[in-house]
């Protein structure tokens, strides 16, 4: 099944809470809201995007763990945006002093925040052009340092404030190693591992 776009008409709308109980409704579903009131209706990853998933996840919660610099988001977490829109990166990261700024409030339900870090992993069904477009909107909404990873390419988008986007096309003979540049010091992610963790 690939991503049904559902157009909410104004007149009808979705309070953050009406939102949040739609997703809790539905958790089989990825349900994220677009800042022009587009629901749209992702669904389940395949198993090779799961495994690539998971191993993203916890290599940087391993780093996280050691740093403890910041808090660590899988896929399942939801996102309120400055302009309105309600989105789940894959994973993403937040830097600790703005995580506790907020309440408890927000943080048991969707941040009103837009995560410091996000990553994108393109599945199958994924449009690149519309991950693209949700990469831009992470950095015009905040966002210090983000990762497009396209396995079907193969390449990666590295998308930074103020700076063209940085494309790196590669084999997957030869993954390249990502940096996470100065927010987040220290981290280092090898493609090697992920990128033939799923069986390629």
């Amino acid at each position: 099944m690939e991503t049904l776009i559902l157009n909410v008409p104004p007149a009808v709308g979705l309070t953050d809470e009406q939102f949040y109980q739609l997703c809790v409704a539905n958790e089989e579903w990825r349900l994220e809201l677009t800042a022009q009131g587009e629901l749209v209706i992702m669904p389940p990853t395949g198993g090779e995007s799961g495994i690539r998933n998971a191993d993203l996840t916890t290599e940087l919660n391993l780093w996280n763990r050691q740093t403890r610099l910041g808090k660590v988001f899988d896929s399942s977490t939801e996102f309120r945006l400055p302009n309105g829109a309600k989105r789940s990166p894959d994973v993403s990261w937040v830097i600790l002093e703005r995580w506790e700024a907020l309440c408890a409030e927000d943080r048991k339900l969707f941040p009103p925040l837009c995560p410091d870090f996000v990553i994108e992993l393109r599945s199958e069904t994924d449009s690149l052009k519309e991950l693209r477009a949700k990469m831009q909107e992470y950095q015009d909404n905040g966002a210090r340092l983000g990762w497009l990873l396209d396995p079907q390419a193969p390449l990666v988008e590295i998308y930074r404030p103020l700076r063209n986007v940085e494309t790196i096309n590669f084999s997957f003979a030869e993954p390249p190693k990502l940096s996470g540049e100065d927010v987040l010091p220290g981290f280092v992610l090898d493609l090697t591992y992920i990128f033939n963790s799923s069986g390629k």
